[in-house]
Parts: structure tokens; C-alpha cells; sequence
């Protein structure tokens, strides 16, 4: 038999007082005298008391809850920006509210249908291609929405991001200037940014004269992928001396493998990554990387979104907070 949860009845009967001075408590310590203030707390953590919001959530249509779409809970590219979120819901007395959707549109449409249901305050997306039933449901809500790590695409209401075109397309420059000619781009789920990116990278080639290559698949990244697409650019591009890979988990499993080959990096194989991870910083020769700043984006991000709810003009639909080469010792 399922136990009990306490009642908000059962605190009020500890302490002797009633319902309602539990429940002012609970919105407001200050609102109740500093002597029921103590009883109130120890009753409520002899108990286990959690809270119930429902009801308020129905009588208000309000949650005190953002919600936040996440392809990845693996990457950590979106636990920064997950932590630069929280740097602002959490002093404001808000909760997130997190749903993984593994960069699948129709799973993103399950999942926010579900976020909705809660009656969030507001939605934070972390992609720009939606399903028409995702963007109906969103008109619906009447939210503010932000979508992060674009700057360029089109928002539905506000975006702060960069602009990953051009961070590939410098970044490729940048390969090419240290003397390298074939540079393959490593690219892994095919989503929208990584298929940014590839052509930022086409664009770079070209404007040197050079033909682009690309090794894609739609599988997740990791350290043994970044080895067995490397394995794949060699058999199938025997001139290849350099990778621009779409994550530095791609590059630095490309490390590996130059490492199991004996290859030198970079004087056989060039390398770069995106995103600036630790783990590439750390490594030696340490990993050339496009830097972006994830927890300041979602920090951003998330800010706009609170000065919406509070009914402030926000500025520009779109943020772009920039990206910094790191030119680092694999190039």
C-alpha cells in the first residue's frame, strides 16, 4: 500500500495552528511570527512535508517553472548552458523544469507538449527547427521563448547564440594558414549546426581554392567515434592532413587514434576542435578550438526571458555573444 504523503492538515496539527498559517508560512516566512517561523520549519522537516503546487498552478495558470529543451544530456556544451540558466531561475525563486529530446523534432514536440501541461512561465529552446504542431503549441502558450547557440537563423521570439557559420569558416582559415591543404570536416548527428558549420568550413575551402571533404554520420559523438571517422577520412582521402571536427569529443578521439597510429600532431595530422572543452585544453599538444561561451549564453538567455515576464522592453530579437579562436598546439 502506497504510504501517506503529509498534508499541508498534519503540519498545522503539529504545531497547533491552522491550515492557513502553514500556508501563508510557506509563501512567506515573514508573514507569520518569528516564534511560529521556528515551530513551523521543525514540524515541516519532522514530517517531510512537500509542498503540492498544483493547486496554485490551476488557480493561477503560473508555475514559478521555465522550461528547457535539451538535445543532449551527455554533452557537456549543455550542462554549461544548463548551469548558466539555473545561475538566474534559482535567485529568482524559479525551478527548471528539463526535457532531453535527443535532436529529434517529433520528440521535442512530445516533450514540450508535457512542459506545457505544468503551465510554465517560460520556454528555453536549444535548436531553431521545430514541427509545425511545436510552433502552434508555442503561439498558443503565449510565452516568451528564447532559442540558444544561434545568432544568424531565424527565432521565433528571441535568440542568443553565435554565429556558427562563420566560427567554421575562420576556424578552416585558420588550419589553412598554418600550411595545411587537405582538411577534412568530421560532423556527427547531422543536426542543424553541425550542417552549419560543414559549410562554413565548404565556404573557407573554397575561397582558397581547396575541395572540401566531409566524413558525416548521424550517430552521437564520442572519443571512439573522433578515431573511427579519422580511420574513415584516411581510407577514403589517403591525402588527408588535417580535420575540423563539429566537437572537440570528435577531435580529441581523432588525438587518440593519431596517437595509436604514431602520427604527430600536427606535423602529420592537424586538429581542431569547437567548443573549447576542458579536456582539449588539458591534453598536450593541447587542442586548437573555437571557444564559445555556453554558461554566459545561458545566463543571457535566460535573463532576456525574466525581463519579459516582467512586462521590460528587450531590445533585439537576437544576442550574438561571439566566439574566440583558440589556436592551441595541434595545429
Amino acid at each position: 500500500m502506497k504510504k501517506r504523503r503529509p498534508a499541508l492538515q498534519d503540519v498545522a496539527d503539529r504545531v497547533g495552528v491552522t491550515k492557513m498559517t502553514v500556508s501563508r508560512y510557506l509563501r512567506n516566512p515573514e508573514q507569520v511570527s518569528v516564534a511560529l517561523q521556528g515551530k513551523i520549519a521543525v514540524a515541516l522537516e519532522e514530517l517531510g512535508y512537500i509542498p503540492n503546487r498544483a493547486p496554485n498552478i490551476l488557480s493561477n495558470s503560473t508555475s514559478r517553472a521555465i522550461g528547457v529543451l535539451l538535445p543532449s544530456l551527455t554533452n557537456q556544451v549543455f550542462a554549461e548552458v544548463l548551469r548558466g540558466i539555473e545561475s538566474v531561475t534559482e535567485p529568482q525563486g524559479y525551478q527548471t523544469m528539463l526535457a532531453h529530446y535527443g535532436y529529434s523534432p517529433e520528440k521535442e514536440e512530445q516533450r514540450l507538449m508535457s512542459l506545457l501541461a505544468y503551465n510554465i512561465d517560460g520556454l528555453i529552446l536549444s535548436d531553431r527547427l521545430h514541427t509545425p504542431r511545436t510552433r502552434q503549441m508555442i503561439e498558443i502558450a503565449d510565452i516568451p521563448v528564447v532559442e540558444l547557440m544561434d545568432s544568424v537563423s531565424p527565432c521565433l521570439d528571441m535568440a542568443v547564440g553565435f554565429d556558427n557559420f562563420e566560427a567554421a569558416r575562420q576556424m578552416t582559415h585558420n588550419i589553412i594558414a598554418h600550411g595545411h591543404r587537405h582538411v577534412v570536416y568530421l560532423g556527427a548527428r547531422q543536426d542543424e549546426r553541425t550542417l552549419i558549420k560543414c559549410r562554413g568550413y565548404e565556404q573557407a575551402m573554397k575561397e582558397h581554392g581547396l575541395t572540401p571533404v566531409s566524413v558525416m554520420t548521424e550517430r552521437e559523438s564520442s572519443y571512439s567515434l573522433g578515431g573511427e571517422l579519422l580511420r574513415q577520412a584516411q581510407a577514403g582521402y589517403p591525402q588527408v592532413d588535417s580535420l575540423l571536427c563539429t566537437n572537440d569529443d570528435l577531435a580529441v578521439g581523432a588525438a587518440f587514434e593519431c596517437q595509436r597510429q604514431g602520427l604527430r600532431i600536427p606535423q602529420d595530422m592537424a586538429l581542431a576542435g569547437f567548443h573549447g572543452h576542458d579536456i582539449g585544453q588539458a591534453m598536450r599538444p593541447r587542442l586548437a578550438s573555437v571557444l564559445t561561451p555556453r554558461e554566459r549564453m545561458g545566463r543571457i538567455g535566460t535573463e532576456r526571458l525574466f525581463a519579459r515576464l516582467r512586462g521590460e522592453p528587450v531590445d533585439a530579437a537576437m544576442v550574438d555573444i561571439g566566439f574566440t579562436l583558440l589556436d592551441g598546439e595541434s595545429l
